[in-house]
């Protein structure tokens, strides 16, 4: 009777130890952008979040705030490291693939990564918001018909 329940008692805590594994291989795979959005909003609680894309593996994601600059968290187990990135303090080239940026940080060379994203649009898009060239399509202060809008973008 007494190897019996020893039996149940392994198969009990074997199959908890299995269970686990299988939820933390599915959090490493599915990365909470969520709780990176709190943590980020936590370390600046001015900042309002617009849009964001996160890279292929869910280590890093990219921002874009409401005045134009940009954000950057970058993962490391349950801990995040926030940046606020103003317009023009980093350096931005495409990698190979087309889908990735390689991101140069002046300020912080140990950030200096290739980021790469699951399509050359968003790649194409989070270097828009890095470089301060990001301008949204608005119906607000959209031109009245018959007139001329021209944009520059500096």
């Amino acid at each position: 009777m007494l190897w019996l329940i020893l039996i149940a008692v392994i198969a009990v805590v074997g199959a908890f130890y299995v269970r686990m594994n299988a939820r933390a291989e599915h959090d490493a795979s599915n990365p909470d952008t969520g709780s990176a959005m709190v943590e980020f909003g936590r370390a600046f609680p001015d900042e309002a979040i617009r849009a964001l894309h996160s890279t292929v593996d869910g280590k890093a994601i990219f921002l874009r705030l409401h005045d134009g600059k940009a954000g950057f968290i970058q993962s490391h187990g349950t801990h995040y490291v926030c940046h606020v990135i103003h317009p023009g303090k980093l350096r931005v080239n495409s990698s190979e693939s087309g889908q990735g940026l390689i991101v140069h940080f002046p300020d912080f060379a140990y950030l200096d990564n290739n980021f790469e994203f699951r399509t050359a649009a968003e790649a194409a898009e989070v270097s828009l918001w890095l470089l301060g060239s990001f301008s949204p399509k608005s119906e607000i202060g959209a031109p009245i018909a018959g007139k001329a809008a021209t944009q520059t973008i500096d």
